[in-house]
């Protein structure tokens, strides 16, 4: 678990340093064709500047993602997770929010008496709005700017906290064979922060 972490946090500092070690190699390819062993699931959001594969310099097979606007947590992107945990014995779940989140500024603008463009996306942002009022409880005199940043970061801690009651990570985190973390990508410096 510990490795797999460092091992992204590592591919993190190579990408914001522009060095960057990926090269997939005919024989890797060969190889995943036989089947998948990621060390880690990354829950991210479905932002094009945020790429997990990139941002933490990993290769094909090296982690499994799961992507949905501002990283909402629903049946189907928890069945993932679950289905990683569990037949490919991943053993480390990062939930990775990030800075200048469109799906979180949508969330703190329908806060603010915005009406969201479609059910759908209204459906994203009531997920995520628990997080807004957090955060402007929190920063009671703060902007919109600084809301938007720690409503982010709370999102991860609460969609971590959804993670756990599922009854397939509640068990393997109490076997410890699975560790959950939440972090933050600045789309600014290119580093990715632990929450």
């Amino acid at each position: 678990m510990e490795d797999a972490l460092a091992k992204l946090l590592k591919g993190n500092e190579n990408f914001a340093c522009n060095s960057c070690q990926v090269k997939v190699s005919p024989e890797k390819r060969q190889e995943l064709c036989k089947g998948q062993c990621p060390s880690a699931i990354v829950l991210a959001c479905s932002d094009s500047r945020v790429a997990p594969e990139i941002i933490f310099d990993a290769s094909l097979g090296e982690i499994f993602v799961v992507r949905t606007a501002g990283n909402v947590l629903d049946k189907i992107a928890l069945g993932s997770i679950e289905y990683a945990a569990l037949h490919l014995h991943t053993s480390l779940i990062i939930v990775l929010g990030h800075e200048k989140c469109g799906a979180v500024t949508a969330a703190c603008k329908v806060e603010n008496g915005a009406q969201a463009e479609s059910p759908n996306i209204s459906a994203i942002c009531k997920k995520i709005l628990p997080a807004v009022k957090a955060a402007k409880k929190k920063l009671p005199s703060a902007g919109e700017a600084e809301i938007i940043e720690k409503a982010s970061a709370i999102n991860v801690k609460k969609v971590i906290s959804k993670i756990r009651k599922s009854h397939i990570i509640s068990k393997l985190l109490s076997e410890g064979k699975i560790k959950i973390v939440g972090a933050k990508h600045s789309i600014t410096c290119s580093k990715v922060e632990m929450l």
